[in-house]
């Protein structure tokens, strides 16, 4: 579909249909389309300062976003390291946890242990550090070797577990691959509370707060893949916020710039920073760099972001359409195919099953794929991932809108699955 503007949470293709963005453009659009106020600072930066290598030369957007990134993160992230697009930040993340062991003399250190059903995007290291089989399985033969546990996604726990419960359960698996091989382990990698690519499966905090604990205990790094879940989707500002912890590398990107640019940056403390600080000839310097690197209009985008989640109280104003859109999510609880109904601040998703319990659909039925093509019709971008039907929408969404999105969900999955009552 040829899209020819948009406006707010609307896009609008060459006909003149319109189409509610419910996901975002794909979890990067935080304030809508053509928001003025970043427009605006996008056409200013533009008349000063398009591009400049960030190798020996730096600029004030750069700098500036710097500044504020380390402001609002937790205390021990002092450094910003920055690429272009989430998959890099994951790259770089790998690549500097395994290095920072190896200038200290830890050369076992070559593994990383990640989550089943994780998603770190699309590029060889990220690939293998992912879970979900669809995305990976062809480029197995390629993919670097990776420790992996047991989820702690909640849509497994039985009617008598609360999140809390079943999250801690699932941690003794973490703890004991920790246990028994952190001599090799560089690091972990999660996506915190909400596994998105992973059909948007959530758990508890509790799980990051007792992985920070182990990873200091067992001498391991942390890494956290806010990429998808940062800037306000969980409902705090980051989703390690709410586990109150901080990782030793932490990536972020996607709505970073609002939707508008590619960005990423990777956070990490100053006691890594200095472990390749020093004498060119030590030869331990990080050499990791792409062309656009800090870019000054997309760093100029993420600080216009970054301005109205300040000026406007967006944070605050997000609790209103969280508890909003959760009261709207019970009108699914009751569908016979529908198993779940979950919720993480502003990210929702409808989990349809066979039999409205736990046995899945067939993949070949394609039953996203037709709940999709009747919300294009009623004029609503959804975009489900298999059977999981899921709401991310701008944070300029209205209530009305809230109510057309999940109006047109629910009929779209009437249209799925009527054949089968």
């Amino acid at each position: 579909i040829p899209i020819r503007r948009g406006k707010g949470v609307w896009l609008e293709d060459f006909d003149g249909r319109q189409y509610l963005d419910a996901i975002s453009s794909w979890w990067v659009n935080l304030f809508g389309h053509c928001h003025p106020y970043i427009n605006q600072a996008i056409r200013n930066q533009l008349e000063e300062l398009d591009h400049v290598i960030l190798a020996g030369f730096s600029h004030e957007p750069v700098i500036r976003l710097a500044e504020r990134l380390v402001e609002k993160t937790p205390s021990e992230l002092t450094r910003c390291f920055f690429a272009d697009n989430g998959s890099s930040a994951i790259e770089i993340a790998l690549k500097m946890s395994f290095h920072a062991w190896k200038n200290q003399g830890q050369i076992k250190k070559t593994k990383f242990v990640a989550l089943e059903n994780s998603y770190h995007g699309e590029t060889l290291a990220a690939l293998a550090v992912g879970g979900v089989q669809l995305y990976r399985d062809t480029y197995q033969p390629l993919l670097i070797e990776t420790l992996r546990v047991p989820s702690p996604d909640c849509f497994y726990a039985n009617e008598n577990q609360t999140w809390e419960q079943y999250s801690l359960q699932q941690f003794v698996h973490m703890e004991k691959l920790l246990a028994e091989r952190h001599e090799e382990i560089a690091a972990v990698i999660v996506e915190p509370l909400v596994q998105c690519a992973g059909s948007m499966r959530m758990y508890h905090p509790i799980y990051l707060t007792r992985l920070r604990q182990a990873c200091d205990e067992y001498n391991v790094y942390l890494i956290l893949d806010e990429i998808a879940v940062g800037f306000g989707r969980t409902g705090t500002l980051f989703a390690l916020e709410q586990a109150d912890i901080y990782p030793d590398f932490l990536c972020l990107s996607k709505g970073i710039t609002g939707g508008y640019l590619p960005l990423s940056v990777v956070m990490t403390t100053n006691a890594i920073y200095d472990i390749f600080y020093d004498d060119y000839s030590s030869l331990k310097a990080f050499l990791h760099s792409h062309s656009y690197t800090g870019n000054p209009l997309a760093c100029t985008a993420a600080n216009a972001t970054l301005d109205l989640f300040e000026h406007e109280n967006i944070l605050e104003k997000n609790k209103e359409l969280i508890a909003y859109l959760s009261k709207k999510l019970t009108i699914f609880k009751h569908h016979p195919f529908v198993a779940d109904v979950r919720q993480t601040g502003m990210i929702a998703a409808i989990e349809l099953m066979q039999d409205g319990k736990r046995q899945p659909f067939p993949w070949q039925q394609r039953i996203g794929l037709t709940v999709y093509e009747h919300a294009l019709s009623r004029g609503v971008l959804l975009r489900p991932l298999g059977s999981v039907i899921y709401f991310m929408p701008p944070y300029v969404i209205s209530k009305s809108e809230i109510d057309l999105m999940c109006e047109v969900a629910l009929d779209g999955i009437a249209a799925a699955t009527h054949y089968l009552r």
